[in-house]
């Protein structure tokens, strides 16, 4: 039995901790500044001289609701910097919380992970480490390879000593990623060592025990329970990461293939999810049929667990399906325009969304890119509108040919048809009778089945959903 099993007890230390954060991107800048939230003092660290400078300003490099508002009131407790070293020989804990993108071939490029332990084992004094914590997704054996970098480094300086190195994944959604934090269902730690465990306990014990007062941008959900904690091995923490998004990702998978199905007999897919929703071995999470999965972690998590498996000689082959339905399902708004509009070359398409989700400015593999690219070679003038990813998108693909617009309103006028690609809550509440009268054709494809199909026919629209 691990030497760490059961150990649950409550580590109430009226001291708090000091705490590095390498990293600021979603995961980074928001586990920072809730933890300075918290009253620890937290230092965030980035190499981009441009993110620090902003963040110090009090500007937020990135858009999450509420986010801005605690950057605003951490001036006591959360540092930002270029350079880590100066900070370590206080830390207790250095968190890892870098990119790890895709390679070509499906595995998770380390890189910077790698770059960062091994800045750790070139600075740190082995006689009083801190404790290495992996928030980053990693694959299986990231903590093993995290630990023996920053050996080699020590070894390097003719140093040695004990330093422990622990798992503690995210489990963020993006858009609400401050909620997701101070609120979680659960924390999982993975580490070979008690006082590992003790000390991440000690860092996240308001949450546990819900002792703070809450954010007024953040505020407690009513009815929440405490979050559950997770203890384990490294190897089971990293592996628990990916397979909570494999199964979310196939979830979503699932529905759209029978979103499908719903359309050739005459369902509607929206009431049979809420009929198997209410099940509650099932759940009503994750069952929205659409345009499919984006953003920086289903596809990126998928590919590489698919990648982990293929090295074991272990077929996944429900989470290859999942992809491969994904990728389907973004066809099916380019199928829907061709039934609808018949010939899309020559066509206006005025696209609302191109964030992966709404409450985010994350275009990261949004269906909206491979959306907007194939109804532009096919010959569609696309006008597209987003109320906060617009210039991001703008930025990151600057030689697509498309007219960015100011409001909805704008993107719908004179346009043959509209495409809904993120569910934004403003897009519920257009004046839809007044956008039909903009239009050149009244033609609707709402890829996240948000709007009422009933109200849209009643205005004199031609209506198709995902699935209904």
């Amino acid at each position: 039995m691990p030497i760490w099993k059961g150990c649950v007890e409550l580590v109430k230390a009226a001291e708090k901790l000091n705490i590095v954060i390498v990293g600021t991107g979603y995961v980074g800048l928001t586990t920072g500044l809730a933890l300075g939230y918290l009253g620890h003092r937290v230092t965030c660290v980035d190499k981009a001289k441009e993110i620090i400078d902003k963040l110090d300003r009090g500007i937020s490099t990135i858009y999450e609701p509420g986010l801005e508002e605690l950057l605003r009131d951490s001036g006591k407790t959360v540092t930002f910097t270029e350079n880590m070293i100066d900070y370590l020989p206080e830390a207790d804990l250095v968190i890892i919380a870098v990119g790890t993108p895709s390679k070509s071939n499906g595995d998770t490029d380390l890189s910077f992970v790698e770059a960062v332990a091994r800045e750790i084992g070139q600075a740190m004094d082995p006689a009083s480490p801190p404790l290495i914590v992996n928030k980053s997704t990693v694959p299986i054996g990231t903590a093993r390879r995290v630990q023996s970098v920053i050996k080699e480094e020590l070894e390097h300086r003719g140093a040695s000593g004990n330093f422990c190195v622990a798992s503690n994944p995210e489990f963020l959604s993006e858009g609400a990623a401050l909620h997701d934090t101070f609120y979680p269902d659960r924390i999982v730690v993975g580490a070979e060592d008690i006082q590992a465990f003790n000390l991440i306990r000690q860092m996240y014990a308001p949450i546990l025990e819900q002792t703070f007062t809450p954010p007024q941008a953040v505020p407690r959900p009513e009815g929440y329970s405490l979050p559950a904690l997770v203890t384990t091995s490294p190897t089971s923490a990293e592996l628990i990461k990916y397979t909570a998004n494999a199964f979310l990702a196939t979830k979503i998978s699932f529905i759209n293939e029978f979103a499908t199905l719903a359309e050739k007999v005459g369902a509607d897919i929206v009431e049979v999810a809420k009929g198997i929703g209410l099940d509650k071995r099932i759940g009503p999470g994750f069952l929205s049929a659409g345009v499919g999965w984006g953003g920086s972690c289903f596809p990126k998590d998928v590919r590489s667990i698919l990648f982990t498996g293929s090295q074991y000689n272990c077929e996944l082959q429900l989470v290859q399906t999942a992809l491969e339905v994904n990728q389907r399902q973004h066809k099916k708004i380019i199928e829907k325009l061709q039934q609808t509009l018949k010939v899309i070359r020559g066509s206006t398409v005025g696209v609302l969304g191109l964030a992966f989700k709404p409450n985010t400015d994350d275009i990261r593999e949004s269906p909206a890119i491979n959306v907007i690219r194939e109804l532009l070679d096919m010959g569609a003038r696309v006008k597209a509108y987003d109320p906060i990813a617009r210039e991001k998108y703008r930025q990151a693909y600057p030689d697509q040919d498309l007219v960015y617009c100011e409001s909805a309103m704008d993107s719908a006028r004179e346009s043959d048809a509209l495409v809904i690609l993120t569910d934004w809550d403003e897009f519920r509440h257009l004046p839809w009778a007044e956008i039909g009268e903009s239009m050149s054709s009244k033609i609707i494809i709402d890829g996240r089945n948000m709007l009422s199909s009933e109200d849209l026919i009643r205005s004199g629209f031609i209506y198709s959903g995902i699935g209904r």
